[in-house]
């Protein structure tokens, strides 16, 4: 058995539906279900096993027998929330507890770290456990990600093998159900088909044009490609924390003109405020080093926008995929 948990969300349900394409037939899905909008991301997934986040423990304690391997992509991801007991509880105290069942039951576990821990980057944007107690994440989901990594490579027992994924701007389908924590390119394809106008946030830095702010933006594809990497090495000397973004930043406008490439559309970009509210904070770059990543024996090419754009517009925008 694997056990995938936010199976019904983004990123878990992306992976999931890879596992089952490839021969995985005795997957564990693991969420809380009862949310009407992500009945969409279970498709043919309906007959596998579920089990609530809420009794997850009491299941292990009865089935860890049989279960060959833990991936833990499920987590409260809105970043507007402020308070950080919410945090607490459904990110560092349930990771935790994950972590310690886990280690007693002797199964590996992947895990989804962020790279909203780090911050505006003022340290980089580098995967070494050295950096991890320094890092200073801008709001209470990066917090609770960086907590649970400084609390993880503190422990002196640990699963036999272990991984955690800083996830940089992730895109690609079973995302709709996110709202305003959505993607770029989701939002901007309900722009461009309302309005045929795609709007992205002037820039108030000197020297950095508008659209020109920059983001490592990954397709969930190349994501799930990763995990499933992992999920076969089960290699000790490889347990750690890693980035995963492609390790090339790109610019909104290039985002902007990929969509409007991929409709066959002539690109209308119109350029707003960035809100008072973030825009001190604002990242004008992020970029992963990806070379801890490449070490530990991945080798496969990342998309860039231009092309995980096309995949997703045509595979799945326009057939109102996770849209």
């Amino acid at each position: 058995m694997i056990v995938v948990t936010g199976a019904a969300g983004f990123i878990g349900s992306c992976t999931a539906q890879h596992l089952y394409r490839q021969g995985y037939r005795d997957l564990v899905l693991v969420d809380d279900f009862s949310r009407a909008d992500k009945q969409h991301n279970l498709m043919g997934l309906e007959h596998l096993t579920k089990v609530n986040r809420d009794h997850l423990f009491h299941w292990l304690s009865d089935n860890w027998i049989q279960v060959q391997m833990v991936v833990h992509l499920g987590a409260r991801t809105d970043t507007t929330e402020q308070d950080p007991e919410v945090f607490n509880r459904l990110n560092l105290g349930y990771t935790q507890r994950l972590w310690l069942a886990c280690t007693e039951y002797g199964l590996p576990l992947l895990y989804a770290s962020s790279a909203a821990t780090y911050g505006l980057g003022e340290l980089g944007y580098d995967d070494r456990h050295e950096l991890v107690p320094h890092l200073r994440p801008l709001n209470p989901y990066g917090v609770s990600k960086n907590d649970f990594d400084q609390w993880a490579l503190s422990q002196a027992d640990k699963p036999y093998f272990w991984a955690g994924f800083k996830f940089f701007n992730v895109y690609g389908p079973n995302e709709g159900h996110k709202g305003r924590m959505a993607s770029v390119v989701y939002h901007a394809y309900g722009q461009m088909k309302e309005s045929g106008v795609v709007k992205l946030f002037r820039s108030h830095r000197t020297g950095v044009g508008h659209g020109e702010q920059k983001r490592d933006f990954i397709y969930v594809k190349d994501v799930v490609k990763v995990i499933c990497h992992f999920m076969e090495d089960r290699n000790p000397l490889h347990n750690g924390l890693y980035n995963l973004g492609t390790g090339h930043a790109q610019t909104f406008k290039e985002l902007a003109h990929a969509l409007f490439d991929s409709a066959g559309l002539p690109a209308q970009i119109a350029y707003i405020d960035t809100p008072q509210d973030i825009r001190e904070t604002y990242q004008y770059y992020t970029q992963a080093n990806m070379a801890k990543l490449r070490a530990a024996g991945y080798t496969e090419p990342f998309l860039n926008i231009q092309e995980g754009v096309f995949d997703y517009y045509n595979q799945h925008l326009l057939a109102g995929d996770g849209y």
